[in-house]
């Protein structure tokens, strides 16, 4: 029998016991599937909308400071009950390339991130479902530009 070092569905997370929360639950009983945030009709789901979470980013006062240009993305999935696990993040420069942009700066959108409570669950065929999402802050001169999707 071979294992494949490939996840089943391309963007899955799996549980890493050494950096994620062994109390977070999902709520789909096989772990190796879960949607993307844009497979239902609703797409991005979360109270307040983005302005929501643009402003509380704005009370945070997150800065750099280095001179950083680039994209932090942080990606996790958000389970039946809105609540949300398995963090990890990706820095880019502007060229696309993996890079270490800024680690401070990571750790604190990191931080921002798992602070944000406001996710809505989703359904799809009248079942909740575990649902992938991500939040990707587009970093100019040192300062968040922009929030994306």
């Amino acid at each position: 029998m071979t294992i494949s070092k490939y996840p089943a569905h391309v963007g899955n997370i799996e549980f890493d016991q050494n950096i994620d929360d062994p109390n977070f639950k999902r709520c789909i009983l096989d772990d190796r599937y879960a949607y993307q945030y844009y497979n239902d009709s609703k797409g991005f789901q979360y109270k307040g909308e983005k302005l929501a979470i643009i402003e509380k980013l704005n009370k945070s006062n997150i800065l750099s400071d280095k001179n950083s240009n680039g994209y932090i993305t942080v990606k996790f999935l958000v389970n039946c009950q809105g609540k949300t696990g398995l963090f990890r993040v990706q820095q880019i420069n502007n060229d696309y390339q993996e890079v270490d942009l800024d680690n401070q700066l990571k750790d604190k959108l990191l931080t921002f991130t798992k602070s944000l409570d406001g996710w809505m669950s989703k359904e799809i065929d009248g079942k909740k479902i575990d649902y992938y999402q991500y939040v990707t802050y587009k970093i100019v001169d040192g300062k968040i530009s922009e929030i994306l999707p």
